[in-house]
């Protein structure tokens, strides 16, 4: 029996709205005993926020432990490859939840790293402080690259365009962490004791959740709904295993018929 890392933002979810057979999907998933994890760009929610926001649209049995983001990816990365530790973030708090958990020391006026989450309160500004702290020698580390994300009636501006202003201002790249980026995947599985033939990708985004399973060979299965469409797989040339019109489609093909 294969685990399932789903993705939240357009696949599980838009803005606060359920997408169509998803409380479904997770009482089949809990009936079968069925491995899954959470796997999300978004780093702006704790885990036990993440719970409360699942559980307000109707979600049931929901843990913390369900969720990985790429705020922890990021501040696991940053702790196992650089031995500094002070910090200044663009973020909310998840982000702020996953540095501290790794041990990172808040320090706004002589950072040895800029951490860039999602922030929906951001100003002006805090960029231009950000910017100043990256001139002066603090590394910069995105936590995920989305350009968008999906919403109930259209798109928001994903963490991915801010780090992209973010390098051009500072003359700087970021690790690439995030989905669809190797390091999110291999401490996902780290946390599930498990091997990349061991779990499937799901999710509603070509670049980000099929991407990674595509460059990473784990199977991938792309719900529609979110951000793109069975179209656009041609366009980009990026083509998952398994296409599915939605949760439903997913829960019958995979939690109920590849139980094995």
């Amino acid at each position: 029996m294969k685990a399932l890392l789903l993705d939240l933002d357009g696949t599980m979810y838009r803005g606060s709205t359920m997408m169509k057979g998803g409380k479904e999907l997770m009482d089949a998933l809990h009936q079968n005993h069925q491995r899954y994890l959470f796997l999300t760009n978004n780093s702006k929610r704790t885990r036990k926020q993440n719970v409360e926001h699942m559980e307000n649209m109707g979600y049931i049995g929901i843990r913390k432990n369900d969720f990985f983001t790429s705020a922890m990816a990021a501040a696991i990365y940053v702790r196992k490859h650089y031995e500094k530790r002070k910090v200044y973030m663009i973020g909310e708090e998840g982000l702020r939840e996953a540095l501290l958990e790794q041990g990172f020391l808040f320090d706004d006026e002589n950072p040895d790293f800029v951490f860039v989450g999602l922030d929906q309160k951001a100003s002006y500004q805090k960029y231009s402080h950000a910017v100043n702290a990256l001139k002066n020698g603090a590394v910069l580390i995105g936590t995920n690259h989305d350009r968008v994300l999906a919403q109930e009636n259209g798109f928001k501006l994903g963490n991915g365009s801010v780090v992209a202003m973010m390098e051009y201002a500072s003359n700087q790249k970021s690790p690439c962490i995030g989905k669809p980026y190797e390091p999110i995947l291999t401490e996902a599985l780290e946390a599930m004791q498990l091997q990349k033939d061991e779990v499937i990708l799901v999710g509603d985004n070509l670049e980000t959740d099929i991407l990674l399973g595509v460059q990473n060979g784990v199977e991938t299965v792309l719900v529609l709904g979110g951000v793109h469409t069975e179209a656009d797989c041609e366009r980009l040339g990026i083509y998952p295993d398994h296409i599915v019109s939605d949760l439903n489609e997913l829960r019958v093909e995979f939690c109920l018929q590849k139980c094995y």
